[in-house]
């Protein structure tokens, strides 16, 4: 069995026939699945997909690109928003400077106080990181001074260096389907030493598909290439592979319920 430990359900481009889905992927063998939220606005549909369907499970939180959007978002609206059963994680989160969509020093204390919830909750904080490796390893290195707190960086694409320094902190990798892309040495790298206990597969979908589904809509269904190609890179089975995973998702989201 695998997991898909980051999809988006309410998207476009899955939303719309998210029942097909969701069965074209469980006929892949993927048995869960994390609904990640972005903004406010969508949470109540983000959980209510997790309350419908047995095997996938909810994130509450908002995206970097959001904002400057939630600004005044408090603390409490987010522990409120996660204490529900089938919310077993906070985010995504985190600092994007590549796009730079919202105002960086709101992005920064937008991520301190998701990090803040996951450690009064538990529940391990789902980060996104695009052209600001520096400032979020110092945040993470700050913060875990505070208190431990769970977390792991989703869709990894940073340095091996990076990786390191997050390993350290004690955080999980999840790696993507743009490892199998032609351009994606480094992140080959990195997901081929990562250790075993520590390492997480996922989708984003429906964006990043993998070879040799490049260019399509991105599916739950296709972790299962990513998996197999990851697999390959560090030299062990698939079915290896999926059990280490599988059970990685299950300790680090131990809310969720196998």
């Amino acid at each position: 069995m695998l997991i898909d430990s980051h999809c988006h359900l309410e998207y476009k481009g899955l939303v719309e026939d998210q029942a097909g889905i969701l069965d074209r992927a469980r006929e892949a063998g993927v048995g869960g699945f994390l609904n990640i939220s972005t903004r406010e606005s969508e949470w109540r549909q983000v959980v209510g997909t997790a309350e419908r369907e047995g095997d996938v499970w909810a994130s509450v939180g908002i995206h970097p690109h959001e904002a400057d959007a939630h600004e005044d978002l408090g603390a409490e609206v987010l522990l409120k928003a996660s204490d529900n059963p089938r919310v077993v994680g906070i985010g995504e989160t985190g600092l994007d400077y590549y796009y730079d969509k919202s105002d960086r020093q709101v992005q920064r204390d937008l991520f301190r106080m998701h990090i803040g919830v996951a450690r009064a909750t538990g529940l391990p904080v789902i980060i996104h990181t695009r052209d600001a490796e520096d400032d979020t390893a110092q945040i993470l290195a700050e913060e875990m001074e505070k208190g431990a707190f769970p977390a792991l960086i989703h869709c990894f694409t940073a340095s091996a260096d990076f990786g390191r320094k997050v390993l350290e902190l004690g955080l999980t990798i999840s790696i993507s389907g743009i490892v199998t892309f032609k351009n994606a040495a480094e992140l080959q790298s990195v997901a081929a030493q990562v250790p075993a206990d520590r390492l997480l597969v996922e989708t984003d979908s429906p964006f990043l598909a993998p070879m040799p589904h490049r260019g399509k809509s991105c599916e739950p269904a296709f972790v299962r290439n990513t998996a197999q190609f990851v697999a390959d890179l560090r030299g062990e089975s698939f079915e290896l592979l999926s059990e280490q995973t599988t059970g990685n998702f299950f300790r680090l989201f131990s809310k969720a319920v196998a």
